[in-house]
């Protein structure tokens, strides 16, 4: 399961890095050789809540290994790809399977352990998470030093096959069949589209950018319209009419809203505000993904004895603190206040997100796993969407050289969202994150 996120979550990553390689291989303009990254993103949206519902009708492990197989024949087609459309046609087919994988790891991870290491093995998923994305960049850098770009998605096949080989390891379970929706298949599919290409033109484009997102709101509607009375719907209302699943959504929106945030403003405010060169703004973005990777799995043994309202109103809380040092201090050469805020930020982040992704998943029942992980996905998807569009719109509105300040204070605000909406769901839970 592990290599699996592996997978995935470095396949988001290492992208970016060879977009001037492709560009150049291919004969391709570099603005368009963005549809690389963006039609796996959108693939991944648009798969994750069918793939949940299909996994709990079909059973978490197969669907989960189709995912697999389609990913790694998919990374096969971007390897040999001879022209831009044939790799963003391979990419876009990459994130279906992405979807499913990303969707159905927690059901399959919740079948397979013990409800009491719950909480440390998502832990351990975070941390993997964290060192996948971390290290992603500086992969993909040592993979370009000695091959061309294709041996990025090359390097998948090998161990793709040794998860699909090793996949009866998982427990099998038998589905609930059910009929699906196919309209509602269709609604959602294209509620995620209309979204994600007017986000992409709400900078540049405002009044198109936005009829797109209402047309994605209208789509939402007709959704849940469609479902309406359905016992087990795509988009999960049974599971969000549940208060600790529904607040720990909204939290995860609204924290991975802020990290995106400061995400894309950290490299912005270390070259242009505080003069660094590319490669020490490099080295000091580092703490952040190492504080995560160490909170992470400690605050999974944590959430099995204390409230995980608690540690995520904490996280968030310490999230939000740190980016404010991080953006508001005094410029200093030597960065030592920046470094301190990045620490406790990361160290937030770490104490959160473990916590949160716990009781998504305990406060749904066991036959709705699929649909909690799913949502668990499209939240944290959601809000980094979020994140890139406050972004561009502050970039579009303020100057360049005091949007990522503003950046990392609005990302500062939307983290202590994240925490003040985490506390109130103490009263829904008792020690140990059961609800």
């Amino acid at each position: 399961m592990l290599l699996t996120l592996v997978l995935v979550v470095l396949d988001g990553a290492i992208a970016n890095v060879a977009l001037p390689s492709i560009a150049v291989s291919l004969g391709a303009h570099a603005s368009d050789t963005v549809w690389v990254v963006s039609s796996y993103q959108i693939a991944v949206l648009v798969a994750l809540l069918p793939c949940g519902a299909l996994g709990e009708i079909h059973g978490p492990r197969r669907v989960f290994l189709i995912g697999v197989a389609i990913f790694t024949a998919a990374s096969a087609a971007c390897a040999f790809a001879g022209s831009l459309p044939v790799l963003v046609a391979a990419r876009f087919v990459q994130g279906m399977g992405a979807g499913a994988i990303m969707a159905l790891a927690a059901m399959n991870l919740r079948f397979a352990v013990p409800q009491r290491l719950l909480g440390t093995i998502i832990g351990f998923n975070a941390m993997t998470i964290a060192i996948s994305a971390a290290a992603g960049p500086a992969i993909a850098g040592a993979i370009l030093s000695i091959a061309h770009w294709p041996w990025l998605f090359a390097v998948n096949i090998p161990i793709g096959i040794v998860v699909l080989l090793s996949g009866r390891l998982l427990g099998f379970r038998q589905g609930v069949q059910r009929p699906l929706n196919r309209a509602a298949l269709l609604a959602n599919t294209v509620m995620f589209l209309l979204f994600f290409a007017g986000a992409d033109r709400v900078a540049t484009a405002p009044a198109s950018g936005m009829a797109l997102i209402a047309g994605a709101a209208l789509s939402l509607a007709a959704l849940l319209y469609l479902e309406r009375g359905s016992a087990a719907p795509i988009v999960p209302t049974d599971l969000l009419a549940e208060p600790a699943f529904r607040i720990a959504v909204i939290a995860s929106v609204s924290c991975f809203t802020g990290q995106m945030l400061s995400y894309v403003a950290l490299p912005f405010y270390l070259q242009h505000t505080l003069q660094m060169s590319p490669a020490l703004a490099g080295l000091y973005m580092m703490p952040w993904p190492i504080a995560t990777i160490i909170l992470a799995p400690i605050s999974g043994r944590l959430a099995d004895r204390i409230r995980t309202a608690w540690l995520c109103a904490v996280g968030g809380g310490l999230l939000a603190i740190g980016l404010l040092i991080a953006g508001l201090s005094p410029p200093d050469p030597r960065a030592i206040a920046f470094l301190a805020g990045t620490i406790l930020a990361g160290a937030g982040f770490g104490l959160f997100q473990t916590p949160n992704n716990r009781i998504l998943l305990l406060s749904a029942p066991k036959g709705r796993s699929g649909a909690a992980g799913a949502m668990q996905g499209t939240a944290r998807l959601l809000g980094q969407t979020l994140g890139a569009i406050s972004m561009s719109i502050l970039f579009q509105t303020v100057p360049v050289a005091t949007a990522p300040t503003l950046a990392l204070v609005l990302a500062g605000l939307c983290a202590a969202v994240a925490a003040l909406v985490s506390l109130t769901r103490a009263r829904h839970e008792r020690p140990g994150g059961s609800t």
